[in-house]
C-alpha cells in the first residue's frame, strides 16, 4: 500500500507539472514561440529582437517569473520568407506546443498567411513588424484576427505623417519607390491615400522586388521627373542602393522611408550618404532615457549594447505580453490571455500607451519623424 500511495503521489505530481493549465504551460514554465529572420539580408532585424526578448525574459525570470512560472522562448529562423514563416508557425504550435506567439516579422502576406494557422488554432500573437491594414481588421470582419494583437502604428499612420510633413514644406513633386510585396503595397496605398487628401498624386511610382537590390530601373523611372521628395517603402539594403543610384544620377530629393528600414542598419549600409534621410518611427526615441519604457529597455540590454528602434519595439511587444499574462492570473489559458489583452485600455507601458478592445486590434497610432544627421546619428 505504501508503494501504491507513493506511486499515486508521484503521478499526481507529474500530472500537476505537465497539465497545469493550457498547452505550453506547466507549473514551472510558460513557452512562447517566435518566428523571424535570423539569417539573410533581414537577419540583423530578427537577431536584435530575439536578443532583447531573451534578455527581458531573463530579467522577469530572475525576479521570480510570473506566478512562479519561468518564461521560455522558442525562436525559429524564417529568413524573411513567407512559406518558411508559415511552416515555423505550424511547428511552434503543433510540435513545440507553445502557449502564445510573440514578435513576428513580415509584411501583410506573411502575417496574414501565418494567421491562417495561429488564428485557426486559437493561439494569440502579440506584436508583428508590419503596419498593414489587412491584419488590423476587426475580429467582426475577420474572425482569425481575434488572436492577432498589433502593437505598432499602421503604415497608413506612418505614410500620412510623412506626406503631411512634405506637403507642409511646399513639396508637390513626390515620387514613390516600393518593394513588391505586402509591405510595399500597403505603404504605396498609404502614400497615395495621404496625397489624395492634399489633392495630389505621386509624380512617379517604381518598384523593386522583395529581397533584391536591383534598383537601377526604378531609379531611372523616378529620376525622369526630378522629384522634390521620394518616399521609399523598402528595407535597408534596397533603400541604400536606391539612394546611391539616385545620387549617381545627380538627383538630390528629400528621401523619406518608413520604420521597418532600421535606422542603424541603413547607416551601416550607406555611411555618410545616409545623412539627411528622413525616417518615420513608431516607437519613442530609444536614446531618450527620460522616458520610463526607454530607460527600462536600456537597463535590460545593458550599457555595452547599442539601443535601436527594433530593440525597443521588441521590448515593448514582450512587455505587453508579460503584462497581459500577469493579469490573466495563475490559472492561465489562451482565452484568458485574449481577454486580458482586450481589456488593455490606454495601458501605460511607461511613456508609450496601447489600447485594445474586443473589436480593436491596432494597439497604438504613435508616429515620430526623425532624420539621420552627421556621424549617422538619428535626430528628432
Amino acid at each position: 500500500m505504501r508503494f501504491l500511495g507513493a506511486l499515486l503521489v508521484g503521478l499526481l505530481g507529474w500530472v500537476g507539472s505537465t497539465l497545469a493549465g493550457e498547452v505550453g504551460v506547466t507549473d514551472k514554465t510558460i513557452l512562447i514561440g517566435m518566428t523571424a529572420p535570423f539569417s539573410g539580408s533581414s537577419g540583423p532585424y530578427g537577431q536584435d529582437m530575439r536578443t532583447v526578448i531573451q534578455a527581458y525574459f531573463r530579467q522577469v525570470n530572475e525576479a521570480g517569473g510570473i506566478n512562479g512560472r519561468k518564461l521560455e522562448l522558442r525562436a525559429l529562423d524564417d529568413g524573411y520568407e513567407t512559406d518558411k514563416a508559415v511552416a515555423n508557425t505550424r511547428t511552434l504550435i503543433s510540435a513545440d506546443r507553445v502557449f502564445a506567439l510573440l514578435a513576428s516579422y513580415g509584411s501583410s502576406p506573411t502575417t496574414a498567411a501565418m494567421n491562417e494557422v495561429f488564428g485557426v488554432a486559437k493561439v494569440p500573437l502579440v506584436g508583428t513588424i508590419s503596419g498593414a491594414d489587412s491584419i488590423r481588421q476587426s475580429p467582426k470582419d475577420n474572425r482569425n484576427n481575434r488572436y492577432m494583437f498589433n502593437v505598432r502604428a499602421s503604415y497608413a499612420n506612418e505614410t500620412e505623417a510623412i506626406v503631411n510633413q512634405l506637403v507642409s514644406l511646399g513639396f508637390k513633386n513626390i515620387a514613390v519607390l516600393y518593394q513588391n510585396d505586402g509591405f510595399g503595397n500597403s505603404g504605396l496605398d498609404g502614400v497615395v491615400s495621404a496625397l489624395k487628401k492634399h489633392n495630389q498624386t505621386p509624380s512617379a511610382i517604381a518598384t523593386v522586388e522583395r529581397n533584391s537590390t536591383d534598383v537601377a530601373k526604378a531609379a531611372a523611372i523616378i529620376a525622369k521627373v526630378n522629384p522634390q521628395a521620394v518616399v521609399m517603402v523598402t528595407l535597408y539594403k534596397a533603400t541604400a542602393a536606391f539612394v546611391q543610384e539616385m545620387r549617381k544620377a545627380k538627383q538630390a530629393p528629400q528621401f523619406m522611408t518608413l520604420s521597418p528600414v532600421g535606422a542603424d542598419l541603413l547607416v551601416q549600409e550607406l555611411g555618410d550618404e545616409a545623412r539627411g534621410v528622413g525616417i518615420s518611427q513608431v516607437m519613442p526615441y530609444p536614446w531618450n532615457d527620460t522616458v520610463p519604457v526607454v530607460r527600462e529597455y536600456q537597463s535590460v540590454i545593458g550599457k555595452q549594447a547599442k539601443p535601436s528602434y527594433y530593440g525597443l519595439e521588441a521590448y515593448v511587444m514582450a512587455k505587453v505580453l508579460v503584462d497581459a499574462i500577469r493579469k490573466s492570473g495563475k490559472d492561465l489559458t489562451r482565452e484568458k490571455l485574449v481577454a486580458s489583452l482586450e481589456a488593455m485600455q490606454n495601458h501605460d507601458l511607461g511613456g508609450y500607451r496601447v489600447s485594445f478592445s474586443p473589436n480593436e486590434r491596432l494597439g497604438s497610432r504613435y508616429v515620430d519623424l526623425t532624420v539621420i544627421g552627421s556621424g549617422g546619428r538619428v535626430l528628432r
